[in-house]
């Protein structure tokens, strides 16, 4: 089954670009084809903030006018007139507050269609990318799973994409907006008084100066707790997984201890990187609230010398307290954005790899009863010595071939470059006489069915594990195919029979039954040639003989390349091949290759005097 990665994979990635710009570009490419709806967004974003600074300035016209009217009762009480109510002109404040009111509404009606609109190119946006990525994994050769790690890919194609399309989903139109709230309200404050936008912009170098002295401290601090988090979460993981060997050894003070001191470490760095990313805003705020208060008394001196209307200081009181928050948002996004173009940029490494090779090789088709030939096939890894110099092989129809080496021999090569995983570097591999490079991967591997030693089973029902064999097999054929593997008679004593849904890990069912499906499924793609890894896990008797069985039903007048494990079974095979450190020493049948006195017959002498194992 396929893992999910570790949980430190789903941390948000902090690694920088190589090239910010050139990637950016590459991106907003594939947002090339929404251009008028972006355009849109963009006037939308714009009209929508200009209303909310527009609307304090409006407000205090409001309060002006409140003002004056307390004013002019107070001065006519003063006269001596005698007065029910101040001569407040409500009409005047009615339209006011409609306007704000209205101007409100539009704001908010402008965001909706912005945010709607861009959620939409957005995820379009994605949805491309994310379909580029997995045509560019289908296409992606062997060698490229072999060399990268799982988690790690995962993480691209969930977290990398995940990250891409919150950004450009929200953090696009918030810098639009940002930056038109920061220069929108300054020219609002500099229209009303520039000598109270001055005292307002002298806590900046203030805020700056704690930005940028906690902020650099704040990052280390949480780049330690997520190291520490990922750490504590595999030793979790790992404890989980293996609770039974802990108990067996009796591991628990050990593992309770380890976990301890890790989530101590957990707990320090934790606490430092929350402390210091708690006392930002309070630091932040404090300095804007000298500027309020600064503001405020300068501002209340002007208004008692008549110079400013009162309204135009309750505004600008608003405008100092929205003018921080532009500031904030602009140095939150210059990180996002960063880690959102690393991101993009991890997922152009994969989209830029080299693809499969899919090029035919003038080798002419031969008329020929072999089924499948090897001939003077060269072949090494790359940028390694070569591990076959000159091999040929010839196999004739329901022959077994059996493979055998010591552990780490390179048993799998010969099914690599069968398969095509991987391209021979000289002569040819040929099926029924045509070259296998003639051939499209798909029409090479419709002939092939693999059971491997480590069986692979899909989250899902039984019979939909069994189908995957063959999409276009009828049940009648499923059913068969898994009594003929003796599948049918555990599945049909499971309470939903093959509706039983396997879990990850396939955990719900024995390592035996797993491996009893692995060989339906084989039976249900009815291959042409069979690829077998004999199962050397530890399994009851019973079942062992069941899945001997099976697989003797299996291999039965059918072509098969056998791994084996156990001399004594390959002991009737047509040819075997001997490995040992990538390289074949010894191709024969089991007569021949004990007449030889070579490797295999060392091999098979150690097997039975109980000293080795392969």
């Amino acid at each position: 089954m396929a893992s999910h990665g570790p949980h430190g994979a789903m941390m948000m990635n902090k690694r920088k670009p190589k090239n910010f710009w050139g990637t950016l570009a590459r991106l907003f490419h594939y947002m090339s084809g929404y251009v008028f709806s972006l355009i849109l967004v963009i006037i939308l974003a714009i009209t929508s903030t200009i209303f909310q600074i527009k609307t304090p300035k409006v407000l205090g016209e409001a309060t002006t006018e409140i003002y004056k009217g307390v004013m002019a009762g107070i001065a006519q009480q003063k006269a001596g007139f005698n007065l029910s109510k101040f001569p407040i002109n409500f009409g005047k404040i009615e339209h006011i507050l409609l306007i704000v009111a209205g101007m409100y509404v539009l704001s908010a009606l402008f965001n909706f269609f912005q945010q709607l609109l861009m959620t939409r190119a957005s995820q379009q946006t994605v949805y491309k990318l994310r379909k580029d990525l997995k045509r560019q994994m289908k296409l992606l050769p062997i060698s490229y799973y072999d060399t990268h790690n799982n988690g790690d890919i995962m993480s691209r194609a969930i977290n990398d994409m995940d990250n891409i399309a919150g950004t450009l989903q929200q953090s696009i139109t918030q810098l639009i907006t940002s930056i038109v709230m920061l220069v929108g309200t300054l020219w609002m404050m500099f229209t009303i008084s520039w000598q109270l936008t001055l005292i307002a912009l002298a806590t900046v170098p203030l805020s700056l100066v704690i930005i940028g002295i906690i902020a650099p401290h704040s990052q280390k601090a949480f780049a330690a707790q997520q190291k520490s988090l990922g750490l504590l979460n595999n030793q979790v993981e790992e404890n989980y997984s293996g609770h039974l060997e802990v108990k067996t050894f009796n591991h628990e003070e050990q593992s309770l201890s380890e976990f301890e001191s890790e989530n101590d470490k957990f707990y320090k760095s934790a606490w430092k990187a929350q402390f210091l990313a708690g006392i930002m805003m309070p630091l932040m705020t404090f300095a804007n609230n000298l500027g309020y208060v600064a503001v405020a008394i300068y501002g209340g001196i002007q208004v008692s010398h008549g110079r400013l209307p009162i309204g135009d200081i309750q505004a600008f009181l608003q405008y100092t307290q929205q003018f921080s928050q532009p500031i904030t948002q602009l140095a939150n996004l210059a990180n996002t954005i960063q880690a959102t173009v690393a991101s993009a940029e991890r997922i152009f490494e994969v989209l830029d790899e080299q693809q499969m090779a899919q090029t035919p090789v003038d080798v002419p088709d031969v008329s020929t009863a072999k089924l499948i030939q090897l001939d003077h096939v060269q072949f090494g890894y790359d940028g390694q010595d070569l591990l076959m110099t000159d091999y040929s092989l010839d196999v004739n129809p329901g022959e077994m071939i059996a493979i055998v080496g010591p552990t780490g021999a390179g048993k799998t090569t010969i099914i690599n470059l069968l398969e095509r995983f991987y391209d021979i570097k000289g002569g040819s591999i040929r099926l029924n006489g045509q070259d296998t490079r003639n051939l499209t991967r798909e029409q090479l591997r419709s002939h092939f069915a693999m059971v491997l030693q480590d069986t692979w089973l899909f989250t899902g029902t039984i019979y939909d594990n069994l189908k995957y064999g063959r999409e276009d097999a009828t049940e009648d054929e499923i059913i068969a195919a898994a009594k003929a593997a003796h599948v049918d008679e555990f599945v049909r004593q499971l309470p939903q029979g093959y509706k039983t849904i396997l879990n990850e890990e396939a955990s719900n069912i024995s390592q035996g039954q797993r491996q009893l499906l692995t060989i339906a499924r084989a039976f249900v793609a009815n291959p042409e040639i069979l690829i077998l890894d004999e199962a050397t896990s530890s399994v009851d008797t019973r079942t062992e003989s069941q899945i001997q069985h099976a697989m003797e039903s299996l291999l039965k007048d059918r072509t098969s390349f056998v791994v084996a494990h156990r001399l004594s079974t390959i002991q009737d095979a047509d040819k075997i091949i001997v490995m040992n450190h990538g390289s074949i020493v010894e191709t024969g049948n089991h007569e021949q290759l004990l007449a030889k006195k070579g490797f295999y017959a060392d091999l098979y002498n150690s097997q039975f005097s109980g000293n080795v194992t392969i």
